[in-house]
């Protein structure tokens, strides 16, 4: 399989109302597309989004690595995805969101060529080769905005049958924090419920934290301090909290898991493809995971669009566990860029709802342009 030309489009789409985090505030989804055709016209899909607190990368850093990436790309041989990390490797060093958006597009072309969906290539390489449809993964719906405007939320969202949730802490002074959450948890009672704090909190005020009453009903915490804190801290945290810890900003790849599940440091992590460097190594990361007995979460970054989601989808169908659910943030999108995009169906996503080969999920090219960031172009290789 030879890549003929490329198309990479670095987009900007609003979202429906902002999302407020420990340290940013974001608006409009910034992300960028690519679309590879191949020597039979067949054309793959992939993307990757912008994150200066998590990756380090920009709009114009992401179009850069991508652009080098596929120009270095072009006529070379990708018929073996086990392969693919390897010649990234010796194109560029780090860069994990390029090879991921690159990674993402050479496995759509991969999967239709072999006529199959990109979900069930996964499962085969997480050895599960039976022909049964996945279980339906559960989504996680974050909650934010004044506190009636989050329990108006929840309710509406739980009828519609959510049951996975995400309350986003760090913003406020702890004790209207932990008001808000022994409220929402009192609502949400039976339900998967969490906070993240995007590394806000420092050590002290985790602890006291986990340690609270109003905390006591939350099924993990994620992120509470800041990654770059040393070892011994973590080690600390998962010691004194009464809940799980989850990780997402500490966790990159397979290194970071090993060795925070050396210094039994954490009871599970959040995976996004645009930290792992792409699918395979991704699944690689759950795999680990689970041989540890150590819980998981899927999440897109805010926001990408059902391109990703339906990626990130194929990664749970072939994970085969998610008990963290999966944040599909394609749902904070005013719209989407395919005609036909990834919905929750009564709290979750199905396997059913993906294309029979391939990711499963083609953007409309005509949206895509509409979409296209202020100041930026699409550029062809």
């Amino acid at each position: 399989m030879k890549i003929q030309r490329a198309e990479i489009y670095p987009l900007s789409i609003p979202l429906i109302e902002p999302i407020k985090m420990s340290r940013e505030i974001i608006a409009d989804a910034k992300t960028v597309l690519l679309c590879l055709t191949d020597e039979q016209g067949r054309q793959g899909w992939g993307e990757a989004s912008v994150a200066p607190l998590m990756t380090g990368e920009t709009l114009d850093s992401l179009v850069g690595s991508i652009k080098y990436l596929v120009e270095k790309s072009l006529g070379l041989d990708w018929g073996n995805p086990d392969n693919f990390s390897d010649i990234f490797n010796r194109i560029l060093y780090s860069n994990a969101s390029a090879k991921a958006c690159l990674e993402m597009a050479l496995l759509d072309l991969y999967t239709q060529s072999a006529s199959v969906p990109l979900w069930r290539y996964l499962r085969g390489e997480n050895t599960v080769l039976d022909e049964a449809i996945p279980t339906p993964i559960p989504l996680l719906r974050m909650l934010g905005g004044s506190l009636e405007k989050e329990l108006s939320d929840a309710r509406a969202m739980r009828e519609l049958g959510f049951r996975h949730w995400k309350i986003k802490i760090g913003l406020l002074p702890l004790e209207q924090d932990l008001h808000r959450v022994k409220v929402l948890c009192e609502l949400l009672d039976g339900d998967t419920v969490s906070v993240d704090a995007n590394c806000a909190l420092n050590l002290a005020d985790a602890i006291r934290f986990c340690e609270s009453e109003e905390a006591a009903r939350l099924s993990f915490a994620e992120q509470l301090i800041p990654a770059d804190l040393p070892m011994g801290d973590f080690i600390k945290l998962k010691k004194r909290s009464a809940i799980p810890i989850g990780l997402d900003e500490s966790i990159h790849g397979i290194e970071e898991l090993e060795r925070f599940i050396e210094a039994d440091a954490f009871s599970g992590a959040s995976l996004k493809l645009i930290k792992t460097g792409g699918l395979i190594p991704a699944l690689e990361c759950a795999k680990l995971l689970k041989r540890n007995k150590l819980a998981l979460n899927l999440a897109c970054k805010v926001a990408e669009t059902s391109l990703s989601a339906a990626a990130m989808a194929s990664l749970g169908f072939a994970a085969g566990d998610v008990a963290w659910g999966f944040s599909m943030s394609n749902q904070y999108l005013q719209f989407d860029i395919c005609d036909e995009p990834l919905l929750a169906i009564n709290g979750h996503v199905e396997a059913a709802q993906l294309a029979h080969s391939g990711v499963g999920i083609t953007p409309n090219i005509n949206r895509v342009k509409e979409v296209i960031a202020k100041g930026y172009s699409t550029i062809q290789c």
